[in-house]
């Protein structure tokens, strides 16, 4: 098991809508756990009560229209300082791993890529809210958009953001794969166009590698 004390991991899972993410979400959680780390699951934006009041205002369609993209740039990062002070730093410092269904990465890939916010003005917030701390290992479900979108569709009523049009996504998924690109050491792509069985016999080789440098 986890030596209380030993930093714990901070895992995060990326991707466009339409991945897959909550299913190889469920099934990271699982690998986590055989191989014998307590794990903490939680998403952003949300993580907390507050965190989850604030996704809601961020995912809500409105009739008034859109919203600024600095009030939704800055409600992420208050949702995401709440979430660090209240789940994800307790847990690490605990021993606990965090495994995280977006984080900041979504900002730069959302806000920044889809939206067009400058890269200085989230990476200040970045550097304010987390200080040091960064994932140490991320997960991009790499979908086409089209496809993408198609499945999300057959989900449910599409919130704000499933709303958007096919370019917006197309930006997201590129300032993704530029991230990737950015951070080879701790970015993984798994190829989401793959059967299912596919997709997730990739994640597990990347956990067992992860899980004997972690050790």
């Amino acid at each position: 098991m986890t030596s209380p004390h030993a930093r714990g991991k901070l895992i995060t899972l990326e991707g466009a809508e339409g991945v897959g993410k909550t299913t190889n979400r469920e099934f990271i959680r699982h690998c986590i756990e055989q191989s014998g780390h307590l794990v903490v699951t939680t998403r952003e934006p949300g993580g907390t009560p507050l965190g989850e009041q604030i996704r809601g205002l961020l995912l809500e369609q409105r009739d008034e229209g859109s919203m600024a993209s600095d009030t939704e740039l800055l409600l992420m990062f208050a949702a995401r300082a709440e979430h660090l002070a209240r789940v994800i730093r307790p847990a690490l410092e605990s021993g606990q791993w965090v495994l995280c269904d977006r984080f900041t990465d979504a900002t730069y890939a959302y806000q920044g890529g889809g939206r067009g916010v400058p890269r200085s003005r989230i990476a200040v917030l970045e550097e304010w809210v987390q200080a040091d701390l960064r994932p140490d290992l991320t997960f991009l479900l790499d979908l086409p958009v089209n496809e993408g979108l198609q499945r999300a569709g057959k989900r449910s009523a599409p919130d704000r953001f499933e709303s958007e049009h096919a370019a917006f996504f197309e930006r997201v998924r590129q300032a993704y794969l530029a991230l990737a690109q950015q951070y080879p050491a701790r970015y993984r792509v798994i190829d989401a166009a793959q059967p299912l069985e596919a997709v997730q016999q990739r994640i597990h080789d990347v956990l067992a590698e992860f899980f004997v440098r972690s050790s």
